[in-house]
Order: structure tokens, then sequence, then C-alpha cells
């Protein structure tokens, strides 16, 4: 057996749009280590809830909210992250009791908020772990969702309040939950998921925005038809009003929906939402947004640092798509977002906000909820923009990270595999060093079945990837020369 150890730093393709500057990389190992305090603190306070953390009121109490709101994955999600950034079983543990406090929601066809609240915890769950319970969720939450789909509308159905003001509503919060349907036609190949998704997408990129890409809050449809009825902004300033956090919503969601499709039409949306948000002259100079960019009382309106660190996150992602100036553009101002979410002025002493991360959030401005209060959705945002920032740079964490390429993998009789093998995997599992391992395909002919339940084993502990790493590596005589499986190949 071959083993060759390949050591990488964990980084994406565009690492070369990171910036220069160093200051970036500094300010979010600091905050990782201030969340990491006030998270702690949060779970000691909370014991074993079985509800999650959604919000504090204006009087500084907190809300623990039932499975059914559409806020309580992000705590949950918050802690998964958590474990991804440093490995902690603590922390792991943690997200596991939170996230399972929601698991009922997988049969709850009542709202449209599965992918906010099952894929922000479960599917982050599933990725870091590979475990099987997870997953069957997931996959059962997306069968749940797409019943809320209309074929002759295009779109997955958003709200069942209000009927007397809509017939079909559709809302720019939907398209964030389209992730699961896109996941879930990768997990078990079935495109129905995957068609679902796309097919809203062009429909809320059709009918949801304005000439200068603002976008509308919801959209309702006629069922019969499919013909747009009408166009308001629910919870902005006035339905022609550019709602901070719902043109968040629209960059993080065109964004991720070119991440899964390829079609360029979602990344040129996505561009243009960024523009218009990052060109607003009523954009404030730390750049973190009012609540509504058409609010009457700017500049003394509220600020939004929820829609502030979804767009930061949104923008690191979008960054990596981009011609380089562009890139370096959106690049640039995520940075400064989060060097303002990072100040004294939005990030909270450890202790203090009721334990969550961020100050200075909006939920419902017109209906008087969630105005200047901490959300869990902000903290979740905000944590998401501090790993992709740490990700963009390869610094993972304060020592970084290392992968191991391993190649020639293959059962050996009496095996399943030989005992190096098994003795290399354990010192992975134990150490938990993210792997990549090739295997000689013709060794799953050759394989039984403990082979390949070693092989899932540790493909579902989400420390390995496993590779085809050619058929037999045979070669052959032919014409007096020596021809190899891999001649002619990089």
């Amino acid at each position: 057996m071959r083993i060759n150890i390949l050591i990488l730093p964990v980084c994406v393709a565009a690492i070369m749009s990171c910036t220069l500057n160093t200051q970036p990389t500094m300010v979010t190992d600091s905050n990782m280590k201030a969340v990491a305090n006030q998270l702690k603190q949060a779970l000691d306070f909370l014991g074993d809830t079985s509800r999650n953390p959604a919000y504090a009121t204006e009087d500084n109490s907190l809300v623990l909210v039932p499975s059914r709101s559409w806020i309580s994955g992000f705590f949950p999600g918050s802690l998964w992250q958590m474990y991804e950034f440093s490995r902690d079983e603590k922390w792991m543990k943690a997200a596991h009791h939170f996230t399972e406090n929601i698991e009922q929601e997988k049969y709850n066809g009542g709202t449209h908020d599965m992918g906010f609240k099952m894929f922000c915890s479960y599917g982050t769950a599933y990725r870091l772990t590979r475990r099987k319970e997870y997953r069957d969720v997931l996959i059962q939450s997306a069968n749940t969702l797409i019943t809320r789909y209309n074929h002759n509308v295009g779109c997955i159905r958003s709200w069942d309040h209000n009927a007397d003001k809509w017939d079909y509503p559709v809302i720019i919060d939907n398209m964030m939950n389209l992730e699961l349907l896109f996941w879930a036609t990768r997990e078990t190949r079935d495109s129905t998921y995957f068609n679902i998704a796309k097919k809203h997408a062009e429909n809320t990129l059709n009918n949801h925005f304005r000439e200068d890409n603002s976008s509308y809050h919801v959209v309702s449809y006629d069922t019969i038809t499919g013909e747009v009825v009408k166009k308001n902004t629910h919870q902005g300033h006035s339905h022609e009003s550019a709602w901070a956090r719902g043109q968040a919503w629209g960059l993080y969601g065109f964004t991720m929906t070119y991440r899964e499709t390829g079609d360029k039409r979602f990344l040129e949306k996505a561009r243009g939402i960024a523009a218009f948000i990052l060109d607003h002259p009523r954009l404030p100079e730390d750049m973190i947004p009012y609540w509504d960019f058409d609010g009457p009382d700017i500049p003394n309106a509220e600020r939004d640092a929820s829609a502030g660190a979804i767009i930061a996150s949104a923008l690191y992602e979008l960054s990596t798509y981009c011609e380089e100036m562009e890139g370096d553009r959106f690049l640039g101002a995520a940075d400064r977002i989060l060097a303002s979410l990072s100040s004294a002025e939005y990030l909270a002493e450890p202790g203090t906000n009721n334990f969550f991360l961020l100050k200075h959030s909006v939920g419902n401005h017109p209906r008087g909820r969630e105005i200047d209060v901490p959300l869990a959705y902000a903290d979740y945002y905000f944590l998401e923009a501090n790993l992709r920032k740490l990700k963009l740079c390869g610094t993972w964490g304060p020592s970084g990270s290392i992968v191991l390429k391993l190649d020639d993998l293959k059962y050996v009789d009496g095996g399943p595999v030989s005992g190096r093998w098994d003795d290399f995997a354990s010192l992975i599992a134990d150490k938990k060093i993210p792997s990549s391992i090739g295997i000689i395909g013709n060794s799953l002919e050759k394989g039984n079945e403990d082979y390949f339940e070693w092989i899932r084993e540790r493909n579902e502990s989400g420390l390995f990837e496993f590779w085809n790493h050619g058929f037999d590596h045979s070669r052959i005589i032919q014409d007096d020369q020596t021809i190899y499986e891999f001649d002619n190949s990089s």
C-alpha cells in the first residue's frame, strides 16, 4: 500500500481574492473568542430547556420559542458553527440538544420556513457529522416543504395568514428556504426538489424586483392563472420602500441559487442587488443599514444589524464568483460591515445582551415588534460571516487547519482493509483531521459488505471523503512500450 500525504490549508478556490490587509482576520479571531465566551454563558443559563432562544424584548426579557417559530433553528445552528470552528465536542453535545428540540417540525406543512428552521440546524449538523438520523430529518423536511408548491404559480406558498390581503403570497425571504431543496436533490438524486427550487427562484427573479434591483417583500399570485395580483412590502416602511432585511435575503438567496444551479441569471441578479445596497445614498458610513432604506426618520431611524450580518455573509460568497475588480469590491465591503459589527457599538460584552452576540436589530418595525433588540438570526449570520472570512483567507481559527490526502484504499482478504489503514484511520478520527481518501475502483467489485461498511462509517463521521483513484492501477506492454492506467491524464 502507498499512502501519500499532502497537507493543505483549508480555503476556497478564490483565496487569491483575500485582502492583503490582515486586520479583518485579526477581528474574526477576536470575535470567535468573544462568541465562545458568550455562548458558553448562554448554555449555562439555559440548561436543558426544550425551547430555543429567539430574541430579547425591548424591556430586556429573554424570549424562548417553541419549535413552530421560524426563528427556532438559528440558535442550534450557531452552536453547530462553533463546533465546526473548534471541533470541541461540548459544542456538538449542546447543538444536538437544541437541534432535537425542533425535530417535530419536519412534518409541519403549515410553514414555508423549513429551510430557516431545519437546514440551519439539521443541515449544518449533517454536513459536520454525516449522521443518518440528521439526514432522515432533512429528507422528510424537504418532502414536507414541497407540499406547499403550486404548479400553476410556480412558487412555494409563504404565509397562510392574512387571507383577506393575499390569495397566494410569496415573500422574498422564501429564497432562503430553497437551499434545503437543492441539497435534497444532491442527496437523493431526485430532481423534483431541484426543479421546484429553480422554478421558484426564476419566478421570484421575474416578479419581485424593481428596475433598480430593489425588491418587494410580498408578491401575491392568482392560483388559477399564475398571474401576479399585487406587490406589497409588509415589513417595510411602505409598499414601494426597500426593506433592508428583504434586500439582504434576496442578495443571499440569489447568490446561493447561483452556486447550486450555475445559472448566470441568478448571479447577475445577486450582483445587481449588491450594487443597489452598496451604492445606496442612504447606506450609513459604517455600512450597517437602517431598517428600511426609505425610512421616514433617517438618519435617526433604527439600524438593523441582522441585515448587515446577512449582507456581509452573502458578499463573502458572492465575491468568489465575480471578476477580480468587482469581487474585491464585494470582499472589501463585507470586511467593512464585519468590522462595524465587531465594534462595541454592535457586539455585546460577554454576559450582557441576554447572551446574544449582536445588539441593534429590527424584526418587524411596522407592527412594533422586536425593535432595536438582539435576534438569534443576526447572531447566526454574523457567526457565518466570520467563518466565511476565515475560510476565504485560509486561516481556519488561530492555528489554521490541515487536510490529509491519501491514495490507494483497497479491499484485502481477511480485512476488510489492511491493518495499516485501520490504524491510520483511527489516528485521523482521534485527532479529528479532515482527510480525503482515493479508492482503487476494482476493490468495490472485489469487496464485501464489511468493506463497504468500513467506508460508510468513516464517510458518515464527516472527517473523511472518498474519491475514485483509478480502476486497478494496471500496466500493459504494447509494442515494446509499458502503458500505465494513468498515462495521458492529469
